[in-house]
């Protein structure tokens, strides 16, 4: 099967394909990317951006590229590469705008990247039985800690007999993000959508399996780029149908990434993202007598006073001290890994030196 190739924006009234400037600005190239190179890098190593990963390669478009280059660790999807034709594996990664991330799914202690180089992070639930506050914290708080404007979207409103609630709740989460409800399979996402999908921005839906994710994408395509599955009714519980993360230019010259349903977010190294999200009880915080304080029992804990008044809800201060511990525990965990993998390839080096000699 040929690759979907994006669609080149055209100039009004001429038929003729645009300049290498606006075939850029489709994919995503902003004046932040463009300030880190000179006219003569962008000559001679052209700026692609990764569209795909996969075990075999990163694909990757540009003006006039559309290619298959080496596998890099260090690279995701939304990336910007400077491409080297003669060499790919040494084209030079450009500094990103922003990085989605979370520790690794299992015991391997690790971060997985999710995505560079995203304006704006699309959170897709629905109103029935995968409406979760605490997910839906945990997302957002991925999104400010990255620096992405986070969207709530409430998807399937008709399988309830009042999404009212469910708006309620969202709108809870933080005064600073915008939440709408829709239907994913009408015209609502583009219309609705507009003011974030504009030429040279890049979107990104997250959120579980079965939201409508899949589905948001193909509405705002106007065809049928990604697979979709129905729901299992028992639970609504979605099934994979994207089985990894793909970029799509839209053709109004937006980009838009749909990923697979993540079953397990464990934040790390997101501690302002946390303190956005929970930002009443973060400045509450800095008013306790210890700077240490859990806010569970120590003496002359603010927070614990402010529970005690009725000021604060105890469950979601609850889902607070554990998005805090957690992250906590994953920023060390992953320090103390990375800090164990320097002091091994520092042996590796010194061992053949030694045998060199």
């Amino acid at each position: 099967m040929k690759p979907e190739v994006p669609v080149l924006p055209h100039t009004p009234g001429t038929g003729q394909v645009s300049t290498p400037v606006s075939r850029l600005t489709s994919l995503g190239w902003q004046p932040f990317f463009a300030s880190q190179i000179s006219i003569d890098e962008l000559t001679e190593t052209p700026p692609v951006r990764v569209t795909e990963v996969h075990r075999s390669g990163l694909r990757v478009l540009g003006y006039d590229v559309d290619m298959m280059v080496p596998p890099r660790a260090e690279a995701t999807v939304g990336d910007w590469l400077l491409l080297d034709r003669a060499l790919p594996s040494a084209s030079r990664l450009l500094e990103r705008k922003s990085l989605i991330k979370r520790r690794a799914a299992g015991h391997d202690r690790s971060v997985q990247l999710i995505a560079a180089n995203i304006d704006t992070a699309f959170i897709v639930t629905s109103c029935n039985l995968d409406f979760n506050v605490a997910r839906l914290e945990r997302y957002v708080a991925l999104a400010f800690d990255a620096g992405v404007t986070p969207v709530i979207l409430l998807t399937k409103p008709d399988l309830c007999d009042d999404p009212a609630p469910f708006v309620v709740d969202a709108k809870a989460i933080s005064a600073d993000v915008a939440v709408l409800t829709l239907n994913a399979k009408s015209d609502e996402p583009r219309s609705k959508l507009a003011p974030w999908c504009k030429p040279g921005q890049t979107i990104a839906f997250l959120g579980s399996s079965g939201v409508g994710k899949s589905t948001l994408t193909n509405s705002l395509s106007v065809g049928e780029v990604a697979a979709t599955q129905a729901i299992r009714e028992d639970d609504a519980k979605g099934r994979h149908t994207t089985s990894h993360r793909q970029l799509h230019i839209l053709p109004n010259g937006c980009a838009v990434l749909d990923t697979p349903g993540v079953r397990e977010l464990q934040l790390t190294d997101a501690e302002e993202g946390v303190a956005e999200v929970f930002s009443d009880l973060d400045e509450l915080s800095l008013e306790c007598r210890f700077n240490d304080c859990k806010h569970i029992s120590e003496p002359g804990c603010a927070v614990l006073a402010a529970l005690e008044r009725g000021d604060i809800d105890a469950a979601r201060l609850a889902r607070w001290r554990k998005l805090v511990a957690e992250d906590q525990h994953n920023t060390a965990s992953l320090a103390q890994r990375r800090s164990k993998d320097k002091a091994f390839g520092k042996m590796v080096r010194q061992a053949k030196k030694h045998k060199s000699r």
